[in-house]
């Protein structure tokens, strides 16, 4: 099956698949500093030597803090800053309001102060449902307000949501749906997601989801236990995908959500996880060990495997829920106990839980765009030909006599285009593997098996 000849300057072409990086932004580990509910407030200074001292890259606040935010500056730390729930209904319809929020919490303090996001509200939708119809207003005047400063291309706009958006069960997370009572507002939020190129805030703790029963699994399940039993791993029987986690099955609940409003390619940032070390006597898993597994068990996840199984070319960034108790903070006893350290800087878990020293900035996951087997062949026949033409893949090492020649057939030859287009695409921050319908995401090699067993060739090229 002959191709039309092309010509490419400044590629090397491989017939095996390797890779320069795996993950072209990179996961990270972030923390929560939330300090509203507690008796005794350490000092802006202190919160940042417990930061520097344990490598910390990236802070969630829930405000827009002054003290740390001047404390902040300098550091290089990556700070995503709140706008109150409280302050939706004003912002929201205000444009002046609006910019003068920016100006005062974010323009005054960069560039020194590295912000690079703005969480309008925190889980607006189910907790504090008189602002949802503030919330979407509010992010669009306020990114109004960066455009007008020249800082959107620098700061993103999102709000972070509660697993509560998603209708129960969750679980196949390929049948996920959000509630029908927030669907407006939450079309009008991913269009501004993709408007905007910004990113899906979630708040995922699979703490809840075991101790209330919303999915069925064993604790090893909900504390990303490794090595998973085949036992206690759940398959998606609609797609085949094998959880081994419920922080994974939680994360493409929210993507197949927003696959099912029409809405894809835009990352989820995991805006809170964690797990609570202190409980009362009615909440038996709330405890010190526990709370420990979880967090050494989460920062692995982020950054030792893929994104989620749906979605493994996005990395599962994540801020773990919290940096202190909030001993104040009404409510059970455990919704007081998630802090990873006491004020004095000294750390609840053992010290090889803390440190975070070396965000990598890759998670060591290959993932490939290949043809799906099921692919109709005239459609896979027109994929392949725009690929190679209007899509500039890198097409000329499968023309007949050329190293990627063999085997000769449509879908490896249509594997080998798309993933080269995939490749260059996410160089470059793009995350497009569909080629109407006929390519698929995958983590396995294609170029060490084909369905007959034989080298499949695919290529990247080296800048």
């Amino acid at each position: 099956m002959e191709r039309g000849s092309r010509t490419f300057a400044g590629f090397v072409v491989l017939c095996s698949i390797r890779y320069l990086s795996s993950i072209p932004s990179g996961a990270f580990i972030g923390i929560n500093i939330g300090m509203e509910f507690m008796r005794d407030l350490p000092s802006a200074n202190d919160v940042l030597f417990i930061l520097k001292s344990h490598h910390v890259t990236h802070v969630r606040l829930y405000d827009a803090d002054h003290q740390m935010l001047n404390a902040l500056a300098n550091t290089g730390i990556a700070v995503m800053v709140g706008v109150n729930n409280d302050e939706l209904h004003k912002i929201g319809e205000n444009q002046t309001a609006a910019a003068d929020w920016v100006n005062k919490n974010v323009a005054a303090f960069l560039p020194k102060t590295n912000i690079t996001a703005i969480a309008v509200g925190n889980e607006v939708l189910t907790t504090y449902q008189s602002g949802a119809p503030h919330l979407v207003p509010a992010m669009n005047l306020l990114y109004h307000a960066l455009v007008a400063t020249n800082l959107d291309l620098k700061v993103k706009v999102s709000s972070p949501h509660s697993m509560d958006t998603i209708a129960l069960p969750y679980f196949p997370p390929s049948t996920a749906t959000f509630n029908p009572k927030i669907i407006t507002t939450m079309y009008l939020y991913l269009q501004f997601l993709k408007n905007t190129e910004s990113f899906f805030m979630l708040n995922a703790h699979p703490y809840y989801g075991y101790t209330t029963g919303n999915a069925t699994s064993s604790i090893d399940y909900a504390l990303l236990k490794p090595r998973l039993a085949r036992s206690k791993q759940i398959v998606d029987s609609n797609t085949g995908l094998r959880y081994l986690s419920m922080f994974d099955a939680m994360v493409d609940a929210a993507y197949y959500s927003m696959g099912a409003l029409n809405f894809s390619g835009m990352p989820v940032v995991v805006t809170e996880s964690g797990w609570p070390s202190i409980g009362g006597a009615n909440e038996p898993d709330a405890t010190m060990e526990n709370a420990q597994t979880y967090v050494t068990n989460l920062i692995h996840r982020v950054f030792d495997k893929c994104g989620s199984p749906s979605q493994p070319q996005f990395p599962t960034s994540t801020y773990i829920y919290e940096l202190f108790n909030e001993d104040i903070r009404p409510g059970p006893l455990s919704k007081k106990n998630w802090g990873l350290f006491y004020t004095n800087g000294t750390a609840m878990h053992s010290q090889d839980l803390i440190m975070v020293k070396g965000n990598r900035n890759s998670s060591g996951c290959m993932v490939f765009c290949v043809a799906k087997k099921d692919a109709k062949e005239s459609a896979l026949e027109a994929a392949l030909n725009w690929a190679c033409g209007i899509g500039n893949a890198s097409c000329g090492a499968i023309q007949k006599g050329q190293p990627c020649y063999k085997p000769n057939n449509l879908h490896s030859h249509a594997s080998y285009a798309f993933n080269d287009y995939y490749q260059r695409m996410r160089s470059s921050g793009g995350t497009s593997c569909d080629f109407w319908g006929t390519a698929i995401i995958t983590t396995k090699d294609p170029s060490k098996i084909s369905a007959k067993g034989s080298l499949i060739p695919l290529i990247f090229h080296i800048e």
